[in-house]
């Protein structure tokens, strides 16, 4: 596991890259699902829940038309810290969260499937199904037509019109 190192001035450093990172680093990390640790560089005390917290506050600041934790959603999570007996909500919101990822990249998946041709040839595809398609129905609608015609000639009678 990847380490990182908080000094006093607030910086954070990769022992893996022998380099300072940011918090967007660290947030580029969390995306790849590469795991780390941050610790303090003095202590040793982990403070990844810390960083984790700080990168959300961040996301969160960021672009205020895709907040995640509305302001009365926040004052809920702070009222279930205050419970006599919390509530599971770690937990639950673990499971939920992991549960809307994995239907995410299941459809994310579908998707890149279905567009693994270029649109060219989906609608070639397409267009050689339904031609399979008209023809088989066209086919079944011809050989009715054939079996009616051979219906008619048996009825047929020496009788013709305008004849006496």
């Amino acid at each position: 596991m990847r380490v990182i190192r908080k000094y006093a001035n607030r910086r954070l450093y990769d022992t893996q890259q022998s380099r300072y990172v940011t918090l967007e680093d660290l947030r580029r990390l969390i995306l790849d699902e590469e795991p780390f640790r941050v610790e303090d560089a003095k202590s040793g005390e982990d403070l990844t829940r810390t960083i984790l917290l700080s990168i959300i506050i961040e996301q969160e600041q960021a672009d205020g038309e895709s907040e995640v934790f509305s302001n009365d959603l926040l004052a809920q999570f702070i009222r279930v810290y205050d419970m006599a007996q919390p509530l599971p909500l770690a937990r639950y919101l673990e499971q939920g969260t992991q549960l809307m990822l994995e239907q995410q990249k299941r459809m994310q998946d579908q998707w890149k499937q279905a567009m693994r041709h270029s649109p060219m040839d989906l609608m070639r595809e397409m267009a050689e199904e339904n031609m399979r398609f008209w023809q088989k129905t066209i086919g079944q609608g011809q050989a009715n037509a054939d079996e009616k015609d051979d219906g008619k000639d048996d009825e047929k009678t020496d009788d013709e019109p305008g004849k006496s």
